[in-house]
């Protein structure tokens, strides 16, 4: 590690003002700054930390019957929370990582962080969420940009995350046994304007939508809807865990597997 200065305040507009320091980050839960800092790969010259302000935790329900989820909440708490208005979500977050992972991490960080085998990613992409910030609202499709990539400016801090709730979804994860991440995730939400496939895990710009799976069940919602749908391995991640052929079969089969699932 290396001297820098800690700031922990207690309110957003505390946050906001820390932010604006010269060379500042923010830290949520560390689950993947600080082993970036013990690495050297980060030298931020203040850190902010995030996990006292209340006013970012939390999950409730808004007047348009979005679930509503602070930035600082924490995967456990998601998990509990959200599982008597959004199951899928709910069960998403039980499954990422450890129960330290759980108690510690949270969803603003995750999906600042943009991890292309984090599980977030998939469940905002796939319902079509909104990221609230210090500064604006930022639409799921306009927010991913690419590997570790995202549409935040610097000095801004995701406050809320509002999901319309589908009236059927699911998500399933062939996971990583060592880190628990998805070597390949499917994220599958209908609407009654639609179905929206999210997959993370697979490609090297990270979380993607599988429009011709989207198609299809939009048209008829069954897992025998993706039969003859395949994915180009093309820009799939090929690593010791799997190749992007692999990658590109476990596309298919995560995603027939959440739509039984929903």
């Amino acid at each position: 590690m290396y001297n820098f200065d800690f700031v922990k305040p207690t309110s957003l507009a505390e946050a906001v003002k820390a932010m604006a320091k010269e060379d500042a980050q923010a830290l949520g839960g560390g689950q993947t700054l600080i082993p970036t800092l013990k690495q050297r790969l980060a030298s931020p010259a203040v850190l902010v930390s995030l996990s006292g302000i209340a006013e970012m935790k939390g999950v409730c329900v808004g007047d348009d019957g979005a679930l509503c989820i602070g930035g600082g909440t924490t995967h456990a708490t998601v998990a509990k929370e959200a599982a008597g208005k959004f199951p899928a979500l709910a069960a998403l977050a039980a499954g990422i990582g450890d129960p330290a992972v759980r108690n510690r991490g949270t969803i603003g960080g995750s999906l600042a962080n943009n991890d292309p085998s984090a599980c977030y990613p998939s469940a905002v992409l796939a319902t079509g969420a909104t990221i609230i910030t210090n500064t604006r609202k930022i639409a799921a499709d306009d927010f991913f940009e690419g590997l570790f990539t995202t549409a935040l400016e610097p000095g801004e801090i995701i406050t809320e995350v509002r999901f319309p709730v589908p009236e059927r979804g699911a998500y399933a994860k062939f996971q990583q046994p060592a880190s628990r991440f998805a070597l390949t995730g499917a994220f599958v939400a209908k609407y009654g304007s639609g179905v929206r496939v999210a997959i993370t895990g697979a490609s090297e710009n990270g979380v993607f939508r599988w429009t011709a799976a989207e198609k299809a069940l939009s048209a008829n919602f069954s897992a025998g809807a993706l039969d003859g749908l395949s994915v180009a391995s093309d820009s799939l991640i090929g690593d010791l865990h799997g190749t992007p052929a692999y990658r590109a079969n476990l596309v298919k089969v995560m995603t027939r597997r959440a739509v039984a699932a929903s």
